[in-house]
């Protein structure tokens, strides 16, 4: 295999399910990550939770490579290439150095016994495999799936962190946030004197990972108690354990913080969640307040609630829950007045659709609703179903594809209309395509 799209096809050909095989379980991957010898040579922050996972490693992201660090930067999924899911100093990787981890994970695959690894455990190990040979001075993974069983979760964090929890992937983690949160709660390790810390920023954490964290004896931190924020429109402040011990009060506090770039009333909970990560790993790793302002300044996740430039508005976002949707609905009313919303939906079929859906009613005048053709995608039929059923409001029109929903929503739109495209990361990263190609050929 010479290129990055034969490996990429080789790592679909490895497990039944293909691309979209899910096989919780750190068995596989531990044989293999044993096989290859890898060793943490630098401080690692795992960020695992149910929203909210892409934009507090964008802030961290970015936060430590303002301060002068080499950063490594693992997330997923990828919306228009696989590179973007492995960064180095924010930058995705080049197709040869993706190609020669790959080949490494390869051979100690086979010589573990030819053991097949789905494919975002393969992708995982060799991701480590690039920030070994990057030599990065600090370590970011997003959990891909729950957190205990999840490929990520065969390295020990230094600081692991729950953003929130909420009703998704209900078939592989369980139908009730108590059995959620004790899946999120597994990336969490025993506080080792002091050296590990824990970190939930969900306002009302379920018992069970309240539980499993005292039974490791992770020392937790939680938002409100341990860490929090307070602000306006215009500035907010963050405040968190010190450290008495050197010399800093029981509490420390960073005011007049310019609020994040990313919108949504989650991104104050997220970064403040963050910065009491940075917090919790300052010896190692010290940050100045210049890095923490442009780190959260200066930072950029296509796709949650992106705004592209132009007349009629449009707003791209990978909402694909109730929580999610309802931040996205939130957002929205931030925008002002418009005369007609029109929605391009897309969705897999194992969500919450109806529970998703229902947070818009009565405010899409026109639904354009789309199928995916990725396995567990929902028919657009499904998804009429959900709006009608729900007495959700609008207009309803089905298409077989995302581009074609979209094509249908420009020709509809006036200049004083928008269009708000959300779901699945596959409607999303098919409608940015046909925007970047119409863009390209003007």
């Amino acid at each position: 295999m010479n290129s990055l799209p034969e490996w990429l096809a080789h790592l679909e050909s490895l497990h039944p399910k293909g691309q979209g095989g899910i096989e919780l379980g750190l068995e596989r991957v531990g044989r293999v990550k044993a096989a290859l010898r890898q060793t943490q040579n630098c401080p690692l922050i795992v960020v695992g939770g149910t929203n909210g996972k892409g934009s507090s490693c964008a802030y961290l992201e970015a936060i430590y490579a303002f301060a002068g660090y080499r950063v490594g930067c693992y997330t997923s999924p990828h919306l228009l290439e696989y590179n973007e899911r492995v960064r180095v100093d924010r930058q995705p990787v080049d197709d040869a150095t993706l190609c020669r981890a790959f080949a490494s994970v390869e051979a100690a695959r086979q010589a573990a016994g030819n053991i097949a690894l789905t494919y975002f455990e393969f992708g995982t190990l060799a991701a480590w495999e690039v920030f070994a040979g990057s030599q990065v001075e600090v370590l970011i993974l997003e959990v891909g799936l729950g957190g205990r069983l999840d490929a990520v979760n065969i390295y020990d964090a230094d600081c692991a962190l729950v953003t929130g929890i909420a009703l998704d992937h209900t078939d592989w983690l369980g139908s009730t946030r108590e059995a959620i949160g004790f899946e999120k709660a597994g990336i969490y390790r025993a506080a080792n004197d002091g050296q590990r810390t824990a970190i939930c920023a969900d306002p009302e954490p379920p018992q069970s990972l309240l539980d499993h964290a005292a039974a490791i004896g992770a020392d937790l931190q939680l938002l409100g108690r341990d860490f929090g924020y307070f602000g306006d429109k215009t500035q907010w402040t963050y405040w968190g354990r010190g450290a008495p011990r050197r010399g800093e009060p029981a509490l420390i506090r960073r005011g007049g913080l310019a609020n994040p770039a990313l919108r949504g009333a989650c991104q104050l909970r997220n970064a403040s969640a963050v910065l009491a990560a940075v917090d919790a790993i300052k010896e190692p790793l010290p940050v100045s307040m210049q890095a923490v302002r442009r780190g959260l300044l200066e930072v950029d996740v296509p796709g949650r609630f992106q705004v592209l430039p132009g007349r009629p508005a449009v707003v791209l976002d990978v909402a694909h829950n109730p929580q999610a949707v309802t931040g996205l609905v939130e957002n929205l009313g931030d925008m002002g007045f418009f005369e007609k919303t029109i929605a391009v939906v897309g969705m897999l079929g194992d969500k919450d659709i109806a529970g998703a859906l229902a947070a818009l009613s009565g405010k899409i005048d026109v639904w354009l609703l789309a199928g995916l053709d990725v396995p567990r995608g929902a028919p657009a039929e499904a998804l009429a179903a959900v709006v009608a059923d729900g007495n959700l409001g609008g207009r309803v029109e089905c298409f077989a594809a995302p581009t074609e929903a979209f094509t249908r929503a420009v020709k509809l739109a006036g200049e004083n209309d928008r269009i708000v495209i959300f779901g699945s990361f596959h409607t999303v990263a098919a409608v940015m395509r046909a925007t970047k190609r119409s863009a390209s050929s003007n």
